[in-house]
């Protein structure tokens, strides 16, 4: 080898720094290519988290006085408070339906117990149908005051259970009477519209039936909306 050649080692680059041997083309492109795969994993990862995690609100977890959307339309306060009602109505009204068969001391105490196990059967069975299409939880029990005009009726016997019965429970119908109502006319959810057609001529029938018991002391009826204080019937011969 001639002298005047310079001996190999190691190449000097720009700025006298080491020269990077150059990379096979192929091994480059992969480097590339896996980088742009690391970016885009970075990027969509965070994205599809946050999809995950987003639920659509529960109807029956919404605060008061809040309108949720639902897959039938908007449900609004009214609407959930409404569809809570008729499931609490059958908790204690088909009991005392069953009651008024056993105990009733007259045919029309004994037909309008009939009506009330049957057309209660029916509307809580549709009352939960509802609440699953619209997400919502509803009772599993009556309220403390529906407990107690069930606790009086087992107390009473004869003539003073029909009483009771007759007032008691179209006391009741009538004041939900008014609530389905405003639902039935103001609802933009067609599931609570078409439980609330339902409910209409269910309470309808029930107060028709109790009526012609001819026991309801009409103004002993409370104007109070449902679940206010329990009502106190006035003997049947007090009109």
């Amino acid at each position: 080898m001639s002298s005047s050649r310079k001996k190999r080692g190691t190449e000097k680059g720009v700025y006298g720094l080491p020269r990077v041997s150059r990379l096979p083309r192929s091994f480059a492109t992969l480097a590339i290519i896996v980088a742009m795969m690391s970016t885009v994993t970075a990027l969509v990862v965070p994205v599809v988290k946050s999809a995950g995690s987003y639920r659509t609100p529960q109807a029956g977890g919404a605060a008061p006085g809040t309108t949720t959307q639902t897959a039938t339309g908007p449900l609004t306060a009214l609407d959930r408070d409404f569809v809570k009602r008729v499931r609490l109505a059958g908790l204690w009204e088909i009991p005392a339906g069953r009651m008024a068969l056993a105990k009733g001391g007259t045919a029309e105490v004994k037909t309008a117990g009939q009506h009330l196990v049957d057309g209660h059967t029916a509307l809580d069975r549709a009352d939960l149908e509802a609440a699953a299409a619209l997400g919502m939880d509803v009772p599993s029990e009556p309220n403390d005051q529906q407990k107690g005009w069930l606790q009086q009726l087992d107390a009473a016997q004869g003539a003073e259970f029909d009483r009771l019965f007759a007032n008691i429970v179209r006391n009741a119908h009538g004041q939900v009477f008014a609530v389905v109502a405003q639902v039935r006319a103001s609802t933009q959810n067609s599931t609570v519209r078409d439980l609330a057609t339902v409910a209409n001529s269910t309470v309808l029938d029930h107060m028709t039936v109790l009526e012609e018991t001819r026991l309801v002391n009409y103004g002993g009826l409370s104007a109070l909306p449902a679940g206010s204080a329990s009502p106190s019937p006035k003997p049947a011969g007090q009109r």
